[in-house]
């Protein structure tokens, strides 16, 4: 028996006998609700995606109740996970199989991989969960245990890697049961082969795993990239008119597109807070209307992909209305249902 059908016959083996991985779309066939559980674990830790999914699937059953729903909605259900851009993905492609497919989901993978947002690990899952088609998925459990157990070293995030471990992934797969292949080798990947601390020497496939016969389990899989992270700085004046507050929605192409905000001013470096305090940042802004300040935040912190998002928070109130150009005013009731980013909510709910 070659490396390669070793491989399967243990994974499948184990994922028959010990996996006891519990998630509630595991085994799910509904191709609606595999797609919507895949976009939410992208860039996603499984136990915050679990409690979205289950609130999502809740609110919106079918992809009409999407494709029907105020896009505010869909966002301020979102709010909190990050990487918006999926959100809105999944507004375009619900509207798009809602009216032009009659609400019929993509049958086949090269149909599936049209929809926005939708590349080859996720074309690949729904084609295989849900149709059972012969398509291997690649996440980076996949990546790390293929690696580890065939002693690749060739980076995860080269070309040359990429198209390494697809050939392989696709030669490993059992054709017959792509579905239940895939789902044991990401469970295999997420509870044995760890990233930290793994399960070597509980593990089915250590004699012939060569990271570990080779002492290199830490070492492998390997990446060529590191993550240069920019600053910005961003202060949020709060401004109280009358328990109305100067909101506007994001909708340049920038970090949270299509979310909310308070009056921004941001800067590349950092403001002292003597000068937030005195209101040197923002005097200007306001063309000598009357405020009162009412307090300045502690410095918040926002750690995103390539970014590190800085700043504070001036809470202000006004006597009388100023019209800031883009910035509408809003209750603190429609407040509470608009969508904010992680690092606004953060401040609202301090």
């Amino acid at each position: 028996m070659t490396k390669e059908r070793h491989f399967t016959s243990l994974l499948l083996k184990w994922n028959k006998e010990e996996n006891n991985r519990c998630m509630p779309w595991k085994n799910e066939k509904n191709p609606y609700r595999i797609w919507i559980s895949e976009i939410i674990l992208q860039q996603t830790r499984v136990q915050q995606g679990l409690a979205y999914y289950n609130r999502f699937i809740k609110r919106f059953p079918t992809v009409y109740a999407i494709a029907n729903t105020e896009e505010s909605e869909v966002f301020k259900l979102w709010e909190g996970l990050g990487y918006y851009s999926r959100c809105k993905n999944i507004i375009l492609s619900a509207r798009y199989i809602s009216k032009e497919l009659k609400g019929r989901f993509p049958e086949t993978y090269e149909d599936i991989l049209k929809l926005k947002g939708i590349g080859n690990y996720t074309a690949s899952a729904i084609a295989s969960f849900a149709y059972n088609l012969p398509y291997a998925v690649l996440d980076g459990n996949v990546f790390r245990v293929l690696s580890r157990v065939f002693g690749i070293s060739i980076p995860i995030d080269s070309i040359e890697g990429k198209k390494t471990y697809e050939v392989l992934a696709q030669k490993l797969l059992d054709n017959k049961h792509p579905g239940i292949y895939n789902q044991s080798l990401m469970d295999f990947g997420a509870t044995i082969c760890k990233p930290q601390i793994p399960l070597c020497t509980a593990c089915p496939m250590n004699k012939i795993c060569f990271a570990f016969q080779n002492h290199q389990v830490d070492l492998l899989p390997v990446k060529q990239k590191k993550i240069i992270r920019k600053e910005r700085w961003m202060y949020y004046l709060v401004i109280d008119y009358k328990n109305k507050f100067y909101v506007r929605k994001r909708i340049n192409k920038d970090i949270w597109q299509n979310l909310f905000e308070f009056v921004l001013i941001e800067r590349s470096k950092p403001a002292k807070l003597d000068h937030l305090r005195s209101g040197d940042l923002f005097h200007q802004m306001l063309n000598g209307t009357n405020y009162s300040l009412n307090a300045v935040s502690g410095l918040q912190t926002q750690l995103l992909t390539h970014l590190v998002i800085k700043g504070r928070f001036i809470s202000l109130s006004f006597q009388a209305p100023f019209p800031i150009e883009g910035y509408s005013l809003v209750t603190k009731k429609q407040l509470q249902s608009l969508p904010f980013p992680k690092f606004i909510t953060a401040y609202l709910k301090d």
